[in-house]
């Protein structure tokens, strides 16, 4: 899950929510990544840039589809689980998103997502921080 730890030059590290509807029939997670197609918020795919992350979550089967979401910023640092051992990555690495949407990936080729920092992590499941520009 992304999870928002630091807006740089700002005085809180609280994103202002928007509110977008929920594709029908798609379930979403708070703290995964989507992007907003035909006017519905819908699960990024794995080498599209995130435009929002989830701020709660949405049952497949939910009558009430609209939630809200932060926008992604570039001045915006997140933690996020590595999906596999990131011993082939280095700071400044562009990796993919997970299938799920809730963890990237090692693999550098059409990456999206900009590591800042491996946070000491060496294995799968290990949380990262990146910046997503």
């Amino acid at each position: 899950m992304f999870k928002l730890i630091k807006i740089e030059n700002a005085r809180m590290n609280v994103p202002e929510p928007v509110f977008h509807e929920v594709t029908e029939d798609e379930a979403v997670v708070m703290g995964e990544a989507l992007v907003l197609t035909d006017g519905k918020l819908t699960k990024c795919g794995a080498t599209v840039k995130p435009e929002f992350i989830a701020m709660a979550d949405c049952a497949a089967d939910a009558a009430k589809r609209l939630i809200p979401a932060a926008r992604v910023e570039p001045n915006q640092l997140y933690e996020v689980p590595v999906q596999a051992a990131p011993t082939s990555l280095v700071e400044g690495s562009k990796v993919t998103l997970h299938t799920d949407g809730l963890q990237v990936t090692a693999t550098t080729t059409s990456g999206v997502v900009t590591v800042e920092s491996l946070n000491g992590a060496a294995a799968a499941g290990d949380i990262i921080v990146v910046r997503i520009v």
